[in-house]
Formats: C-alpha cells, structure tokens, sequence
C-alpha cells in the first residue's frame, strides 16, 4: 500500500475529508446567494450571526452539563454552525480577493513565529 493509500484510510478511519481550503472556498461559492453590492457588509454580518449561533449552543451545554440527554445531538449542531461559519470565512476571503488556503498557511505560520518566542499568550495583533 502506498503512502498517499496509508494517509486515505487514516482519515477515512477518522472520519476526516481530503477536501483542500481552495477547493471549498470554489464550491462554496456555487452556492453564493447574497447583494454583490454589500457582500462584504452582507458576509461580515453573517459571519459574526453564525459564531453567535455557535456561542449560544455552546452556553445551552455549560448550562445543561455533559449528563444530559441529547448530549451528542448538541455537539453535531454546533458542527453543524461550524460549517456555516466556514462558508462564511471563504465567501469573506474571496470578496477581499484573497485564498482560503493561503490564509489558513499565513495564520499558522504566525503562530508557530508565536510560539517559538513564545509569544502564543497576550494580547494584540504584533506579539
């Protein structure tokens, strides 16, 4: 078995996709439905709408615990918000013309620069 064979059935195994940030950023955008003339107003407000949506499921489970029924239901749904934050950030990032991919490379690049000066812990944007 190869090595690329090896890695598909890792994440198969682990329930995980292949899909590329640019590839979803492109198939996102088939889905695109929004005022071209305030897409960035339209794409900002549903973008902050939906990690609201994340924060309320997230405060409904800090309230009713771990113990209760319907636990793994709850987990799914804020899964589920968490794609619809993910649309959100590609839509954003095309309509600032920018790749998905290239940002998610840019973000972790400075946190490892944070990290190794240990700077990962603070506040700002130029630690």
């Amino acid at each position: 078995m190869t090595l690329e064979e090896q890695a598909k059935l890792w994440m198969e195994k682990r329930n995980m996709s292949n899909i590329t940030a640019t590839e979803y950023q492109r198939r996102a955008a088939d889905t695109a439905i929004f005022p071209k003339e305030k897409a960035l107003e339209y794409l900002t407000l549903g973008l902050t709408g939906e990690a609201g949506e994340i924060a309320n499921k997230v405060k409904k489970l800090l309230r009713d615990g771990a113990d209760r029924e319907g636990y793994h239901e709850k987990l799914n749904a804020i899964g589920k918000e968490l794609g619809d934050v993910m649309w959100y950030c590609a839509m954003l990032a095309k309509e600032v013309d920018m790749n998905l991919g290239k940002i998610m490379e840019d973000n972790l690049e400075k946190l490892a620069d944070r990290k190794a000066r240990n700077r990962l812990q603070g506040d700002g944007d130029n630690r």
